[in-house]
């Protein structure tokens, strides 16, 4: 389908709690992946490529260069994928790593590999393409064209996850601008937090705190990055107890993400590999909503 504005839905407003048999945190769910609840045991799999990519981007009118390294890890037909910070893990992993069976990865790998890891295993077992066609997600179509064209619509996509009111405060853990912009477009007022950025293009202040934001927000939009770098479960936790609702954006383990609907995340923008960035022509992401959402 061709992108077009959600029809907004109701927002809840009981406390959110995990939901009956879904795990309450990451570690958690790699147990539970690891005793075979989710499919194949990773025992008995093997990941056949696993590699690493650095990229900088900066967008016309920005005066941001967003550098950004990934590890992938290719699973049968799926990618898993996972940011890290710079100087994390290295080139050689991918020597090191390919042809590992997938329980060695999530049980001894660093954790922007587990993670990949497990983003492909979940991605494997249910692909987003496997769940758009059961009715579970919604696919939608990114434009062919220049990074600003392609960026702007994404970043869109993922602010219609939004049910908010006028003026209403969103906590953004994960600055890019486009997405700032996107927020105030819903009528929201962006509050935004990341550890690499001080400043958004407007000048809107950038802390590197995300309790001062989640202690404030209305609702809160967070990054799949925040898998890799640890921060999610509190994330998760916080939005849970505050009952606000939890919209991730995800590169990074968009299936990890997922396995969290209903159990504290509300929304999900899951954009699986190969990325935006990496395209011109058209793609795909997936928008998931919880039940309480729809």
């Amino acid at each position: 389908m061709n992108l077009t504005t959600p029809t907004p839905t109701p927002t809840p407003t009981s406390t959110l709690t995990p939901a009956p048999g879904l795990a309450p945190t990451v570690d958690a769910l790699v147990a539970s992946v690891l005793a075979g609840d989710h499919g194949p045991l990773p025992s008995e799999l093997v990941a056949t490529s696993v590699f690493w990519i650095h990229h900088g981007t900066r967008l016309a009118g920005g005066d941001t260069t967003y550098l950004n390294q990934y590890v992938l890890v290719r699973l049968g037909g799926s990618f898993g994928g996972c940011a890290f910070e710079a100087g994390e893990i290295d080139p050689s992993i991918c020597r090191d790593s390919s042809g590992t069976p997938l329980d060695v990865l999530l049980r001894e790998a660093p954790r922007p590999l587990r993670i990949a890891a497990l983003d492909a295993y979940l991605s494997e077992t249910r692909p987003h393409r496997v769940a758009a066609g059961a009715g579970e997600a919604e696919p939608v179509t990114l434009p062919a064209g220049t990074p600003e064209v392609r960026a702007k619509a994404r970043d869109a996509a993922i602010a219609g996850l939004l049910d908010i009111t006028e003026g209403a405060e969103v906590g953004l853990i994960g600055v890019v601008n486009p997405l700032v912009a996107a927020i105030r477009e819903r009528g929201g007022e962006p509050l935004p937090c990341d550890l690499n950025l001080t400043a958004t293009q407007w000048g809107d202040p950038v802390t590197a705190d995300m309790h001062e934001v989640l202690d404030r927000a209305e609702a809160v939009v967070a990054t799949g990055m925040t898998l890799s770098n640890g921060s999610f479960d509190t994330i998760l936790e916080r939005c849970r107890s505050r009952g606000v609702p939890l919209i991730v954006y995800a590169q990074t383990g968009s299936a990890v993400a997922r396995a969290f609907l209903g159990a504290g995340v509300t929304a999900l923008s899951a954009e699986p590999f190969p990325f935006s960035q990496f395209s011109a022509e058209e793609t795909t992401l997936y928008r998931y909503r919880t039940a309480s959402r729809a």
